[in-house]
């Protein structure tokens, strides 16, 4: 496979403004970069994933123009990849199980914690403090007896990476020991992303920067897994009126409620568009207009704030 730009959401339903964003952003900056374009399922949870939510994501892609190269892979079909990296780990003394539950585990991270120093470190939200990392043989058995059925966990350590972003540049970041398997056998999101990227040679990332703080985590994963780190790209958020995280609660915001509106998807390309200063208020654009207007050097560092644009669009 080419070297190639990618966009993976998760099938759990319609993709709002701020995943389309993300989207075109993704396929903006691969094309600049003369790389392929690829789209990934991460539908590891088949509880709240489903091939009509796939589906109906790929729809909104192609409405905006954003077209991807080589066939849709899902995660759901590629465990065995997952497994055979965790064995790698594993064999390295890298993995250890966990028997917390999650009310002990939101328990242990909320109590106080010890002081880091230097203000460019970042530790991931929810950070693990190692509760299990040194169980005796002892008390393992007497949490198995227990029932209690255990997750697979990284032995990372506190290790600090560093990890250079296009848009936040240097970003040191505390590793903890994250999940690699869940306990019903689920592979963990941070290690599926690392093993898929390497296997279809994602050579750049764009995302939202609320996964800036998990990227060491995932920087660690390739390092231990000999496998290559991409460039990353870390882009602002859409928020909506009230300030918080774009999400359905916030109306219409998905291409089939703006559609109700009469806002078709051209409209909300240059929307897009217009939000990423690609384009002017109102002015009609394409996704090869785009391309050619891209530069990533000059994407806005603000989060976008999509109440008073939606209201433009509709007057």
């Amino acid at each position: 496979m080419p070297p190639c730009g990618r966009f993976a959401p998760s099938p759990t339903g319609e993709l709002h403004l701020g995943n389309l964003r993300t989207a075109l952003l993704a396929f903006l900056s691969a094309r600049h970069s003369g790389l392929d374009f690829i789209v990934r399922m991460e539908d590891l949870d088949r509880i709240t994933s489903s091939r009509a939510n796939e589906a109906a994501q790929l729809r909104d892609l192609a409405a905006l123009g954003l077209h991807w190269d080589g066939a849709v892979v899902r995660q759901s079909e590629r465990f065995d990849r997952y497994d055979a990296a965790i064995e790698t780990l594993a064999a390295a003394d890298r993995t250890y199980e966990c028997f917390c539950t999650r009310r002990e585990i939101r328990d242990a991270v909320s109590a106080p914690q010890a002081e880091r120093t230097g203000s460019t470190v970042l530790v991931a939200d929810g950070a693990y403090p190692g509760t299990c990392r040194e169980l005796t043989a002892a008390a393992t058995a007497e949490l198995r007896d227990a029932g209690r059925r255990p997750a697979l966990r990284l032995r990372a350590g506190s290790t600090v990476v560093e990890v250079e972003d296009r848009l936040h540049g240097i970003v040191r970041g505390v590793v903890d020991d994250v999940v690699l398997r869940r306990n019903d056998g689920v592979p963990a999101y941070n290690l599926a992303v690392v093993v898929d990227d390497a296997a279809q040679h994602v050579s750049e990332v764009v995302r939202g920067d609320d996964l800036l703080s998990s990227t060491p985590r995932q920087v660690l994963l390739q390092r231990w897994l000999g496998l290559p780190t991409p460039a990353y790209l870390h882009v602002p958020l859409v928020l909506g009126g009230d300030g918080v995280r774009l999400a359905k609660r916030h109306g219409d915001v998905t291409l089939q409620a703006l559609a109700g509106r009469g806002i078709d998807p051209p409209a909300v390309l240059g929307l897009l568009a217009a939000s990423l200063r690609l384009s002017e208020p109102g002015e009609s654009v394409t996704v090869d207009n785009l391309v050619d207007r891209f530069d990533p050097d000059r994407l806005p560092r603000e989060p976008w704030v999509i109440g008073a644009d939606l209201q433009r669009s509709t007057t």
